[in-house]
């Protein structure tokens, strides 16, 4: 396994260490488990852009293909 070190702040490190214990393990561990989440999520840069905003994908209501209808878009970037 390889090691890395970084600074951080007082206060990070401070709720670093209390969310450790709260879940029972090392900080080295929980940081850990912080990264793979993240790395999951943002995909590492890998992905579509509707991978990236899947999340956001049908929250918006209106017509499905703006290009198909033209009068919706009349007045758009005014």
């Amino acid at each position: 396994m390889s090691t890395v070190s970084l600074k951080m702040p007082e206060e990070l490190a401070t709720r670093l260490a209390a969310a450790a214990r709260r879940r029972g393990m090392t900080r080295s561990a929980l940081v850990r488990d912080a990264l793979e989440s993240y790395l999951r999520r943002v995909g590492a840069g890998n992905g579509s852009a509707a991978d990236l905003a899947r999340d956001l994908i049908g929250v918006v209501e209106g017509p499905r293909d703006l290009s198909e209808r033209s009068k919706h878009m009349k007045g758009f970037g005014r």
